[in-house]
C-alpha cells in the first residue's frame, strides 16, 4: 500500500467540495448553462483512489466527474471554464460538465453514458500492457451502471486478458431517484466474482480507508494480478442534478439526509489535522477558487462559426 498523505487528502476533498459549491453558484447565476451533477458527499472516493495512482496512470470518469478530474490534477480554472463553455476550458468549452478530459495528465475523459467508460479503460489498459508500460487504468462508475451490459462485457474481457484495470463503483444508494436496492439484484461485488475478479467493499466516506483499499488494488493490478473491483459505499449529499433545486423532488426524507451528512468526508479527514493547518489549507483553497472563477468567466465563448471544428479527426 502506498503511504497516505493526510494533508494532501484533506486538500483534495476540500478542493472538490468548494469547487462544486462554487459551480452550483455559477449555475444559479446563469454562468453555467444546463446545470451540473454535484459530487458533494462523495469526495473521499475520488481523492482516495487518485492518491493511490502514479502521474502516468489513467482514469475515465462519469457524468458526475468533476471530483475525479480535480483529484487527478486538472487545473480548477480550466475545468470551471469548461463548465461555463469558454474557449479557455480543458476542451475549448465543447465538452462541458459531463465530458471533461485532459490527456496530458491521464484523464481520458468523463462520459455521460452510464457505464460507457468501462470498455474504454479495458482497451487503454490492454494497449499500455502491449507497449510494456507499467501503468494502471481506472474506470469510475455508479451503482446504476452495474446492470449495463457494456460494463459486464468489460469485466469479462478484463478478466480474460488479465489487464491492469481497477473498476471503482461509487455506490451512493441511488440511481437518480431509484434506490439501488430496487434496481440491483444480488450484489455489486458478486458481479465481479462471477468473472473471477477479486472485489472488496470499502467505506466511501473515509478518504484514508478508500486510499488504503485502492492502493492495494492498484499495486496488485500493476504487478500483473489482473483487474480488481472496489465498491465504495458513499452518500450523495445534494441533488442528482441541479435541476432538482427548482423542482424539489422528495425521494429522500430529511432524517435520511441528516444521517448521511453526519459522515462528511471533508470533516472526517479534517479532524485528522491540526486546526491551524486546516485553516491554512481552507484559506489557500478559497483564494485558488476565487481566482479560478475570475479566470474562467473572463474567457471568451466559442465563435459559432467554429461549431464544426474538432468534430472529425480529419477535419470537416
Amino acid at each position: 500500500m502506498s503511504e497516505v498523505d493526510t494533508v494532501a487528502l484533506y486538500r483534495t476533498v476540500r478542493l472538490i467540495r468548494r469547487f462544486e459549491e462554487r459551480a452550483i453558484e455559477l449555475v444559479r447565476d446563469g454562468d453555467i448553462v444546463g446545470g451540473i451533477h454535484p459530487y458533494l458527499g462523495e469526495e473521499a472516493v475520488a481523492a482516495g483512489v487518485c492518491a493511490a495512482l502514479r502521474p502516468e496512470d489513467v482514469i475515465a470518469s462519469t457524468h458526475r466527474g468533476h471530483g475525479h478530474v480535480l483529484a487527478k490534477g486538472a487545473d480548477p480554472a480550466r475545468l470551471l471554464a469548461e463548465l461555463a463553455g469558454r474557449t479557455t476550458g480543458l476542451n475549448r468549452g465543447r465538452g462541458g460538465s459531463m465530458h471533461a478530459a485532459d490527456f496530458g495528465i491521464g484523464i481520458l475523459g468523463a462520459n455521460a453514458m452510464v457505464g460507457a467508460n468501462a470498455p474504454i479503460m479495458v482497451g487503454a489498459a490492454w494497449a499500455m500492457r502491449q507497449r510494456g508500460e507499467d501503468r494502471v487504468a481506472v474506470s469510475f462508475f455508479g451503482d446504476g451502471a452495474v446492470n449495463q451490459g457494456v460494463l459486464l462485457e468489460a469485466l469479462n474481457l478484463a478478466s480474460l486478458w488479465r489487464v491492469p484495470v481497477l473498476f471503482v463503483c461509487e455506490n451512493n444508494g441511488w440511481a437518480t431517484t431509484m434506490p439501488t436496492a430496487a434496481a440491483v439484484a444480488g450484489s455489486i461485488t458478486g458481479r465481479a466474482a462471477a468473472f473471477g475478479i477479486e472485489a472488496s467493499v470499502v467505506d466511501g466516506q473515509d478518504p484514508e480507508l478508500v486510499h488504503a483499499a485502492a492502493s492495494d488494488a492498484v499495486e496488485a493490478a500493476r504487478a500483473g494480478g489482473g483487474p480488481r473491483l472496489l465498491e465504495c459505499r458513499t452518500h450523495r449529499f445534494d441533488a442528482h442534478h441541479t435541476f432538482e433545486h427548482s423542482v424539489r423532488l422528495r425521494y429522500r426524507d430529511d432524517d435520511q439526509l441528516a444521517a448521511e451528512r453526519s459522515r462528511d468526508p471533508v470533516e472526517i479527514q479534517g479532524a485528522r489535522l491540526a486546526a491551524d493547518v486546516r485553516r491554512r489549507l481552507d484559506d489557500e483553497i478559497e483564494a485558488l477558487l476565487a481566482e479560478a472563477v475570475d479566470v474562467a468567466l473572463a474567457g471568451p465563448h466559442p465563435d459559432p462559426a467554429t461549431a464544426l471544428d474538432f468534430l472529425y479527426a480529419g477535419g470537416r
